[in-house]
C-alpha cells in the first residue's frame, strides 16, 4: 500500500527525459504533489514550461553531470525516451542508464523508477497484430534491443528499482487509475493515456508493491 506521509528524502526525485511529453506531465504532477523536483536537460530552451522544477543542465550520458543532479535527491524517474530508428543502431537509453546507475551508486540513491515500454522483456509479442507484425518490425526493432539493455542494466544494478512498461501512449485526459500486469497471457495490445502514466510512476516512488518487477500497464 502507498505510504500516506513521504518522508524529506523521499519528496526529492529526479526526473531524466522531463523534457518529452510524459516527463512533462511528471513533472507537471510531481510538482502539484509538493515533490521537490529537479530535471536534468540539455539546454533551458528545452526546459521551457517546467515550472517549480529545478533545472541541471547537461547529458544524462555523463556520470558527472548526474553525480551533480542526483545530490541530495532520494529518488530518479527516468522517462529517457529516443526516436524510432529504423536503420540505425540505438545505444543512448543504456548508455544513460548504465551512467545513471554507477552515479545512484556513488551518491548513495536507491529508488529508480524506469519507463521503457509495451515489446521490452517478456512483454514482447503482446502488442497486438498492428504492433508486433508491423510497427515494432519495421520501426521499433533497434530501439527495443537497446531498452532491452536498459532493462538488464536496471535488474542488475542492486538498487531498489521498478520497472514501467506501458502500452502504447495517448494524450487523452487521464482515468485517473491503471491495470498493472505481470501475467500477460490475454494482453494482445491497449493503450494509456501519458497522464496516467505519469501518475502511475510518481506511486512507485513510494510504494513497494512493485519492487523489483516490471508490470505492463493499461487503461
Amino acid at each position: 500500500m502507498q505510504n500516506s506521509v513521504m518522508d524529506s528524502t523521499q519528496t526529492k526525485i529526479l526526473v531524466l527525459g522531463a523534457t518529452g511529453p510524459t516527463g512533462r506531465l511528471i513533472v507537471r504532477q510531481a510538482v502539484a504533489q509538493g515533490y521537490d523536483v529537479t530535471v536534468l536537460a540539455r539546454s533551458a530552451e528545452k526546459a521551457r514550461g517546467l515550472e517549480g522544477a529545478t533545472l541541471t543542465l547537461g547529458d544524462a550520458r555523463d556520470e558527472t553531470v548526474l553525480r551533480q543532479a542526483l545530490k541530495g535527491r532520494g529518488a530518479v524517474i527516468s522517462a529517457l525516451g529516443t526516436p524510432a530508428s529504423p536503420f540505425r543502431e540505438v545505444t543512448s537509453l543504456s548508455t544513460a542508464t548504465h551512467a545513471l546507475v554507477d552515479a545512484m551508486k556513488a551518491e548513495g540513491v536507491r529508488r529508480l523508477v524506469c519507463i521503457t515500454g509495451m515489446g521490452a522483456g517478456d512483454s514482447a509479442g503482446h502488442g497486438g497484430f498492428l504492433f508486433d507484425h508491423l510497427i515494432f518490425p519495421l520501426l521499433l526493432r533497434k530501439v527495443y534491443a537497446d531498452k532491452n539493455r536498459q532493462e538488464a542494466i536496471v535488474r542488475e544494478s542492486g538498487l531498489d528499482w521498478v520497472l514501467v512498461r506501458p502500452t502504447i501512449l495517448n494524450n487523452k485526459p487521464g482515468h485517473g487509475g491503471v491495470r498493472a500486469l505481470t501475467d500477460l497471457s490475454d494482453v494482445h495490445g491497449g493503450t494509456i493515456s501519458r497522464a496516467d502514466v505519469a501518475g502511475f510512476v510518481l506511486e512507485q516512488v513510494r510504494d513497494d508493491t512493485w519492487l523489483g518487477r516490471a508490470p505492463l500497464i493499461t487503461w
